[in-house]
């Protein structure tokens, strides 16, 4: 029910745009998250139905998170990108408005690699 897609390698600072289109159901709250290896999954930024945000500190000012409600659709323009935000990046959905949100739909992850 969330398509990801957008994914790649890149240099260090250069940018990309993930995008990740919901089907079947709306949500309320829509997220990206990270996972890199070894690591634990982490959030990148969420988004509101309302369009309010959160960043996680390592992305603030680099990172935008943004919706498109008649797509159903959610988005995240990376950049200034570093070797650190090298990870698979997933999104996810809370079809209910939930605090804080339960990502209960999840897409299938997609693989930014950032070359120094």
């Amino acid at each position: 029910q969330l398509q990801a897609s957008g994914g790649g390698l890149v240099q260090a600072g250069g940018s990309l745009t993930l995008s990740c289109a919901a089907s079947g159901r709306t949500f309320s709250t829509l997220a990206w998250f990270r996972q890199a290896p070894g690591k634990q999954r982490e959030l990148v930024a969420d988004i509101t139905r309302g369009s309010s945000t959160n960043y996680a500190d390592s992305v603030k000012y680099r990172f935008t998170i943004s919706r498109d409600g008649a797509k159903n659709s959610v988005y995240l323009q990376m950049n200034n990108l570093k070797p650190e935000d090298t990870a698979v990046y997933y999104c996810a959905g809370d079809p209910l408005s939930r605090r804080p949100p339960s990502y209960v739909y999840w897409g299938q992850g997609t693989q930014i690699t950032v070359s120094s």
